[in-house]
């Protein structure tokens, strides 16, 4: 799990993504294209940006249909194997993370009690299990410890 954003974060994460980052005045653009599919995302990240009241890391995804934003990220997590770079922010026990891929797709997960990514995934429905796997490679975000003799819902 990477915790920061910069320049050789960004470096990073458009590697994975088989594209070039642009910096411009405050963030950084990158422009993702699977033509075969017809899909197209402009993810723009922004490492340091005013939200409300306080500063932090803003990462948008925008498709032709779809419009994502993750507000104050806490870090990233890299699968050069899968091509996919998975943004996530915690906070107070819970986890959201805006996954993004090479062939121009993205998924977000909001919201995801911290447990869920502890526990026995057979024991949960599937429509909680893919969160819960889509996010169980963020676990070195909190102890586990801490989890145990918590069950999973």
């Amino acid at each position: 799990m990477h915790r920061t954003l910069e320049s050789e974060d960004i470096v990073r994460i458009a590697d994975v993504l088989g594209v070039e980052a642009r910096h411009e005045a405050d963030h950084w653009t990158l422009l993702l294209n699977d033509h075969e599919h017809q899909r197209h995302i402009r993810l723009e990240i922004y490492p340091e940006i005013q939200i409300g009241a306080g500063t932090g890391a803003l990462v948008s995804a925008y498709t032709h249909s779809t419009h994502l934003q993750l507000h104050f990220v806490t870090g990233y997590v890299i699968s050069t194997l899968l091509g996919e770079v998975t943004f996530v922010a915690e906070r107070e026990g819970h986890m959201s993370g805006l996954t993004v891929e090479r062939e121009a797709a993205c998924s977000l997960y909001a919201n995801v009690d911290n447990t869920v990514l502890s526990g026995d995934f057979t024991r949960l429905g599937p429509e909680v299990m893919l969160s819960g796997i889509a996010l169980c490679l963020t676990d070195d975000l909190f102890d586990l410890d801490e989890l145990e003799g918590e069950e999973a819902p």
